[in-house]
Parts: C-alpha cells; structure tokens; sequence
C-alpha cells in the first residue's frame, strides 16, 4: 500500500498534468482477523456488523481464525460468507491465534490489518475510524479506546487495574497509552512484518512495548463498544488477570527493553548497598567509638554485587536483542491451515 501524499507533477504536452500514483498503481486491501473459540452463537452477529465499503480500502476481507474450537464455529463461519478461515488443529490461546492471524492475513495480501472478537464486544462500525490514521500514513499501530468508565461488565477494581497498567505500559514505553488491554487495533502491512509474540496470555501489551523498541508508531482512538453477557474466557477472576497481566508486562520489557529494564532493577539493589556502604565509611572514620558494624557492610556489599550483576545481564541482554532485530524479523511458523471460501 503506498501512503497518501501530495500528486506528482509531470510535464505533459503545454501544461503539468498531476498523477496520483496510489490510483494507478495501488490495491489497498484490508482484512479484518476474528480470532474464535467456540463462537458459533456470537459470531454470526459480529461478522453482520463489519463494514462492507470503507472510503480509501479498495477490498475488504474477512478471516476468522478457529483456534481450535469444538462447536460449529468453522461452518458459521463459512456459512456467513467469510473470505477465509485459519484453522488451528487444537487450542494454542489468544496471543498464539492473533499471531497466525496476522501471518494469514498478510498471506491475504492484506495492506492493513483489523484485529476484532468475535464476542461482539466492539462496534464494528468503528473500523473506518481505526484505519484512517495508516491511510493518512502518520501511523503503524492504531489502538481502539474503549469508554471503560460506562463499561457495566467491568467492575470498579478491574477498570482501576486496566488504567494502573496501561499508565505503567505507557511509563516504560514511552508512550501515551488509554487502553492498553484493547484488542481493537489495526495494523499496517509492515507492523504486522515485523511483529512477533512470545507471551502465551495475550497480545496486547507485547505488542505496544515492541513497537516502541522497533520504531513503529502508535497512536489511539477512541471506539463504541456493545454489551457483553458472557464471563471472559482469559481469566477466571481479578487475581488471575493481574497475575497474568504483570506477568506478560515484565516480560515484555525484559524482552524488548532489557537494558532499561536490568538497569531499573540493579539499580533498586546498587543504590542501598551504595548508600549502606557510605554509611559504614562515616561511622568507620568519625564515630568516637569502635564497632566493627560487619553485618551492614556485608550486605552493602552483597546489595553492590547483585545491582553490578544485573547491570551487566543488561547490557548482554541488550546486544543479544539488537543481534535478534539484525538478524531477522521472521516468524514463528504455526501449524494451521487456510481454508477459503468456495
């Protein structure tokens, strides 16, 4: 897909003739991915809500991802008129069918990418918003904001926990982000190149810290969402989902900003031992009388030790990253299969 930008100007005969190369050369094609567990009561819903015709998108695809799911999913799909389906052979969880989705799609020829559920949770009608900023060609990443406050199936505690975690996404990479837990994103062609997911809980926050360590730009938007009647599927309660979520946010970091990350974490070890130390030069110097004060000046120097260690796992995991980003973008090769639309 090429960017939207100003005609160019050839000379033509007595005058200046302006072509617009995204007309005569480009195809935009978006495809919007639903990944699916056992959605064969919501999804028909959600597939009669997405735009058919958006102003900039040529084409618009439909792929559902079946991550193994044991109902009729795979032929309401089908029935309903998608364009094509990747089928997971068993369950391999959300950030796992995201990360096959993105890979179809792009096997789609996809030019821009829409991740939605297939819960019906967001408003579909929404997409053209979503996608505009990567049509405008001033962002990779777009991230949908949902109105948590008027959220009735979240309650007071979870919409606290979803506002403390998108603030400290936010805060370690370097960006402003509302909602970082919203799976209504799109991406471009090239975000979805170079994206690569290790957590097995989800996608969500991954993605927006690795996109600041490979220099793809994020913005948000805010988006409608619908009522949801059926409990969550990734988490059986508020615990397990800020288990999970502090899981998948340390090892993001450590993952993509280690040399921040380590350098954070030594640092809470170097700077008591440095001061406990100090402490125990002054004492050593200047107090009127003698105490050996060894236990203090054996854990400063433990304290030291550790925050050096920890400084130095950061920098070793820092080269191996930039190693990892110069060797390759690959992807992790999943076993499904693409089934079309006859």
């Amino acid at each position: 897909m090429l960017p939207r930008a100003q005609p160019v100007w050839l000379l033509a005969g007595r005058g200046l003739v302006a072509l617009d190369f995204r007309e005569i050369l480009a195809v935009t094609t978006l495809v919007i991915q639903i990944p699916c567990l056992n959605e064969a009561e919501t999804l028909p819903q959600t597939l009669a809500a997405l735009p058919k015709q958006i102003e900039g998108v040529d084409e618009v695809k439909v792929l559902v991802i079946d991550d193994g799911s044991t109902d009729d999913t795979l032929q309401v799909a089908l029935d309903n008129g998608v364009d094509a389906v990747a089928r997971l052979r068993r369950n391999r969880g959300l950030a796992t069918a995201f990360q096959v989705g993105l890979q179809a799609s792009l096997s789609l020829g996809a030019d821009i990418i829409v991740n939605t559920d297939a819960d019906n949770q967001y408003d579909g009608a929404c997409i053209p918003d979503l996608v505009q900023p990567i049509l405008d060609g001033w962002a990779d990443i777009v991230v949908g904001d949902r109105p948590l406050s008027s959220m009735k199936n979240f309650s007071y505690v979870k919409r606290c926990l979803q506002r403390l975690g998108s603030r400290i996404v936010g805060l370690f990479a370097g960006m402003r982000v509302v909602d970082a837990a919203s799976g209504f994103r799109a991406f471009s062609a090239e975000a979805a190149t170079r994206l690569d997911v290790h957590d097995g809980f989800s996608y969500t926050m991954e993605t927006l810290v690795q996109a600041r360590s490979k220099q793809l730009r994020v913005t948000s938007i805010s988006v409608r969402v619908n009522p949801v009647e059926r409990p969550s599927r990734l988490m059986t309660g508020t615990s397990q989902y800020v288990y999970r979520s502090a899981k998948a946010i340390v090892r993001a970091f450590a993952l993509y900003r280690p040399l921040r990350f380590f350098l954070s974490a030594g640092s809470l070890f170097f700077l008591p031992g440095l001061i406990l130390i100090a402490r125990w030069t002054l004492l050593y110097l200047f107090a009127t009388s003698y105490e050996s004060r060894l236990p203090s000046l054996v854990l400063s120097v433990v304290l030291i030790v550790v925050g050096v260690q920890l400084w130095l796992f950061g920098f070793l995991a820092d080269l191996m990253t930039s190693t990892r980003r110069l060797m390759t973008e690959g992807k992790v090769a999943e076993n499904f299969e693409i089934i079309a639309r006859p």
